[in-house]
């Protein structure tokens, strides 16, 4: 009853990365080994074989801007965390491939054991590295047709000629770490504002998006849904140099604090997923602090997310923290 773990989608300029977390809890899957061996046809087969047969997994997925926000050391235990929370099946080990102890500040870190090349010698690490991997490249090909020109089917992210040619004529996606080296002077440039260019229809037809645009959307969308549960909108994108709130609201002697967050796609890891314990401290913060700057004193303050999904972006959780 081992738990095993790895990454997928540590080295990409794009996409996210992935964590697959497995309990095979006696089955034997004949051809488990380290993903990466295998052909495409291979891994797929070995994916649903996995799926139907284990006794458990779990994906934990940390996307590009969460990356540039936490960093990628910070993305790996996080994302090792998401995929663990959803496993159910007992088991009394857990092995995360490599050196590093992903869970070294959860109570689960007394039993982790990290090994060099255990997605080759551990079956149950085999078959995270096989669903973590499936599944990344499955959600990069889906990419492609919401970003046509970036090929992100071929190179699934990495920085390929190809890849870094893409960027030079397009621009960049929401779906690049602009924290990483050969992307910083996207980050330096404005970062969410940087104009992408997808071709669609015809060569001589081009549409221009920006991420600060889906943003924007998302967050209007999120503000209408407030406006029609009876909120009033006090300030939207209020900022000072510590902190930012996207919008505040008053209902019922109350006050809104809620932060939006978007997802292109409602199954690869959803909003609230976000929320970490930092991202809420922060929230907090940001509260006291608009609460104290504005003098409020005889109403209750609550913290709030609305996560949104698809474009047209469309409300698919609201949740109350505090």
């Amino acid at each position: 009853m081992i738990l095993g773990i790895d990454e997928v989608g540590r080295g990409p300029w794009a996409g996210p990365l992935v964590i697959g977390a497995v309990v095979l809890g006696g089955v034997e899957i004949e051809g488990l080994t380290d993903s990466k061996k295998l052909s495409k046809k291979r891994r797929v087969e070995l994916d649903l074989a996995i799926r139907e047969q284990a006794a458990g997994f779990g994906l934990g997925w940390v996307h590009a801007h969460e990356i540039d926000e936490i960093g990628l050391s910070e993305a790996l235990r996080l994302a090792t965390r998401r995929a663990v929370e959803q496993i159910t099946a007992p088991y009394h080990e857990i092995i995360i491939d490599g050196t590093i102890n992903f869970l070294s500040d959860t109570t689960k870190a007394g039993y982790v054991t990290t090994m060099k090349k255990a997605d080759l010698l551990v079956p149950s690490v085999s078959a995270a590295s096989i669903i973590a991997k499936v599944a990344r490249d499955t959600y990069m090909a889906e990419q492609d047709s919401m970003y046509p020109g970036y090929k992100f089917t071929s190179h699934v992210g990495y920085g390929t000629a190809a890849h870094m040619a893409a960027i030079a004529e397009l621009g960049v996606t929401p779906l690049h770490r602009l924290s990483f080296a050969p992307l910083k002077k996207y980050q330096d440039l404005g970062g969410s504002s940087v104009d992408v260019s997808t071709k669609a229809g015809n060569q001589n037809s081009t549409q221009v998006i920006t991420t600060k645009a889906i943003g924007d959307k998302a967050e209007t969308e999120a503000t209408n849904y407030l406006v029609r549960e009876g909120h009033s909108v006090i300030e939207r994108n209020w900022k000072t140099k510590y902190c930012e709130i996207d919008i505040v609201s008053s209902k019922d002697d109350t006050i809104y604090f809620t932060e939006v967050k978007y997802r292109k796609t409602p199954h690869q890891g959803g909003g609230i997923a976000a929320i970490t314990g930092k991202k809420l401290e922060q929230m907090k913060f940001a509260a006291k602090l608009y609460a104290q700057i504005q003098s409020i004193q005889d109403s209750d303050l609550r913290l709030n997310v609305l996560t949104l999904t698809g474009m047209p972006p469309v409300i698919e959780t609201y949740l109350e923290l505090e």
